[in-house]
């Protein structure tokens, strides 16, 4: 598998959603089910879906920003005009008061379970209406905090880091998620406008992973540009302290932070939840980074491990690199709890729906306090009792 190929694994977002469908094992499962376990799994697609409640003292409130960055054209629709981005804000707020937030949108969520063949089993009404927590015009909760941007994987939408992101925002964290223009199956844009994924044609051209990456990290710091300092647009601007940024992302969204860093020193800490790298550490200093990935392909010397020993030996700040037992390339996302919720299970990712998220929050949400509020953390200096599916990793020791 080429290095293209391989951190374009988010274009096999229809993949992970249709495993239902596709997997032999999961067939004569469904064939040879007892009453009882058809009963369970009807009972599961049945009950409302729901992400995980946020674990942090504060509520979350929420905004969604149209940006539009003049200085660039979009590359993969130049007739479209400027680079258009839509972003979630997510950020502390006081209890009480706001409005609840819809997940996504149904021609969002139709899209996306088409794609992967999941339309007959979860219904794109049931999707759309998936329960969060944040909730729009709800009053900021006084004082200033790091701001964290956050990038989906190729085809997936921003909807995807919800959990993540509501939960670091609970937390005291100001965060924001990220759609890159025709980089989706299908993000809506103001106008009744929804725009599908242009780039996957393109995408699978050799190289064309390094200008995907390099081209979303210039989104992620003109999404930073406009939530903070003069130019400013986002009407609680004032409770981002500038000096505390960070950036993160799954998959290629991951590799884009790298690549942020690299061209913006104002990004202070990044991670990478199981991306393949296109771009080399350089800039860097002693900044701080994270990899969290599977174990399947990225114990270091395995798979796609390669690509991250080379990116390990290029940081010279402090660094930690996780794998995760049973996981699976969207285990970092929303994907497993929802599916989960709705009865559909990959017998090739044991991890749980509920194991995924408290895993992926624990540690990433560790990581931006120390990082970003200097509050160490005694979670990512070795092997954790409470997670035990989570293994410290270094090259040239397995």
């Amino acid at each position: 598998m080429t290095g293209t190929r391989t951190a374009l694994r988010g274009r096999a977002v229809v993949t992970v959603l249709a495993f239902a469908l596709t997997l032999p094992a999961v067939s004569a499962a469904v064939a040879h089910a007892t009453p009882a376990s058809a009963d369970r799994q009807a009972d599961q697609a049945a009950a409302p879906l729901h992400l995980p409640r946020p674990t942090g003292p504060f509520a979350v409130g929420r905004d969604t920003l149209h940006l539009v960055d003049k200085s660039r054209r979009d590359p993969w629709v130049p007739s479209a005009g400027a680079r258009e981005l839509m972003t979630s804000v997510y950020y502390p707020a006081r209890h009480g008061g706001g409005r609840p937030t819809a997940y996504t949108s149904e021609a969002e969520a139709r899209l996306l379970l088409e794609s992967g063949g999941l339309d007959e089993r979860i219904s794109a009404a049931a999707y759309s209406a998936t329960r969060t927590f944040a909730r729009a015009g709800a009053r900021p909760a006084s004082g200033r905090f790091p701001l964290v941007v956050l990038s989906p994987g190729f085809t997936a939408p921003r909807a995807t880091l919800t959990h993540l992101a509501e939960d670091l925002a609970s937390r005291g964290f100001v965060v924001a998620t990220v759609d890159h223009a025709y980089e989706s199956v299908g993000t809506a844009f103001p106008g009744g406008r929804i725009l599908t994924c242009q780039a996957c044609g393109p995408a699978e051209k050799p190289g064309m992973g390094k200008v995907i990456t390099e081209g979303r990290a210039k989104d992620i710091s003109y999404v930073i540009d406009r939530l903070t300092g003069r130019e400013a647009t986002w009407r609680h601007a004032g409770m981002i302290d500038p000096g505390r940024v960070g950036a993160g992302g799954h998959s290629i969204g991951g590799a884009a932070a790298l690549a942020a860093m690299s061209a913006d020193p104002r990004v202070r800490a990044g991670m990478n939840m199981d991306g393949h790298f296109h771009t080399e550490p350089v800039g860097l200093g002693t900044r701080p980074f994270l990899m969290l990935g599977t174990e399947l392909d990225h114990t270091p010397g395995q798979g796609d491990g390669e690509n991250w020993d080379s990116t390990w030996q290029g940081l010279h700040g402090w660094k930690r690199w996780f794998t995760v037992k049973g996981s699976g390339h969207f285990t970092f996302t929303d994907l497993p709890v929802l599916t989960g919720q709705a009865g559909v299970v990959d017998p090739e990712v044991p991890l749980s729906g509920e194991r995924s998220e408290q895993i992926t929050r624990a540690y990433i949400g560790a990581f931006f306090e120390q990082e970003l509020r200097g509050r160490p953390q005694p979670l990512l200096d070795g092997p954790s009792p409470a997670h035990p599916e989570v293994t410290p990793r270094t090259p040239g020791r397995r």
